[in-house]
């Protein structure tokens, strides 16, 4: 692989909180740290924290791979820009980073040669394997499977491997040739003296084969856009907004590159009677206030369908809260628990007989829960 622009300006070592002499496992220990701490789906709604797992993300992609981490380390020793750039630089010239391509640059640097898409092939880029687009899509879910966890599809119209030629790019029964021109390596080299630059061979377009039989269906592309199916598994408690990311079921690769990953928003219908507080489930019970003062038992419905009976003591206050234990969002965790308040429903109108009862009670009534306000 050749050096990127990215290696002189940043120490990836420093991203990843090691010493430059760390070994390849404690280099794993500490990617895989950072990245369950930083991962979109432990910081949603969090730009930040997606920012720096896809830095960590990215540096681990380069000391993570020891072939790729001996070429940085080499890159590293050269100094900022490896030395291009400043005055008395190479040959007496000055050089503007912006103008040049680092690939091709420092090409001879790291064994030019070999199959396009391998380390160390010195190819520029756009060339070799490429991973496949991200994509995103909504899924509607009602709030019973929301919680309960559900298996379900999501269908999406997007980019897909070839369902004729498979993604070869070639009609079934042909296979791609390697390319004269640039014998597979899919650039082309060219010396210039002190300096050997590459570019992407034009018989081929950069992919070091040829396609002399295209298929018919994606012509020659190896792509067709339809429609798609995608299968997915609903966790138990997922929250509203919540992304579940699918490895590799997004878009396809180019060139034998990995796909993509799909990213599924999840959006939660509200409940007529059930609302959510992280696992735990709740519920609103109206009670009349003969039953507040005097206390009552009451049969509350669960979201699993079995009543349960709670206990009202006497003197209860509107909006009182009582838990009952196991009965919320089950998770790897454990269960959470329903949480029940209780509010005192005052009748818009009284009959004859109720209003009378109520003075009557306000007759006998001495102490003001007002009295505490000194008004």
């Amino acid at each position: 692989m050749a050096p990127q622009r990215e290696w002189f300006e940043k120490d990836y070592y420093k991203t990843l909180g090691v010493a430059d002499g760390a070994t390849q496992k404690e280099i794993t220990k500490a990617y895989r740290k950072l990245a369950r701490e930083l991962h979109p789906d432990a910081n949603p709604n969090n730009p930040d924290a997606e920012e720096r797992f896809k830095e960590v993300s990215a540096a681990y992609d380069v000391i993570g791979d020891e072939a790729k981490r001996k070429e940085y380390d080499e890159v590293r020793k050269l100094g900022p820009l490896g030395g291009f750039g400043a005055p008395g630089g190479p040959g007496g010239f000055t050089f503007n980073a912006e103008d040049v391509n680092l690939s091709d640059l420092l090409g001879g640097l790291f064994n030019r040669g070999g199959a396009p898409g391998r380390r160390g092939d010195g190819m520029s880029r756009g060339t070799g394997p490429q991973r496949g687009a991200d994509l995103e899509t909504e899924l509607y879910l009602s709030f019973r499977d929301a919680v309960e966890g559900v298996t379900t599809a999501v269908h999406l119209t997007s980019d897909a491997l070839c369902s004729v030629c498979h993604g070869s790019g070639s009609n079934p029964g042909s296979v791609p040739v390697t390319c004269p021109t640039c014998g597979g390596r899919g650039v082309i080299d060219e010396n210039q003296g002190f300096f050997s630059f590459s570019t992407p061979c034009a018989d081929c377009g950069g992919r070091g084969t040829k396609i002399t039989d295209p298929c018919k269906n994606c012509r020659g592309t190896g792509v067709e856009r339809r429609p798609r199916e995608v299968k997915v598994r609903i966790p138990a408690g997922v929250n509203d907004g919540q992304r579940i990311r699918l490895k590799g079921r997004g878009g396809p690769g180019r060139n034998g590159g990995p796909a993509g990953d799909l990213f599924v928003i999840v959006h939660v219908k509200a409940d007529d009677r059930f609302g959510r507080d992280g696992k735990n489930l709740t519920l609103t019970v109206p009670i009349t206030f003969p039953e507040a003062a005097l206390g009552t038992k009451l049969r509350v419905p669960t979201l699993d369908g079995d009543p349960v009976t709670l206990k009202i003591p006497a003197g209860t206050s509107s909006g009182k809260v009582f838990r009952v234990k196991g009965r919320g969002v089950e998770s790897k965790k454990g269960a959470g628990d329903l949480l029940v308040r209780v509010e005192v429903a005052v009748p818009a109108k009284l009959s004859k007989e109720q209003k009378e009862a109520v003075e009557a009670l306000a007759a006998v009534t001495d102490a003001s829960p007002r009295d505490h306000l000194g008004v």
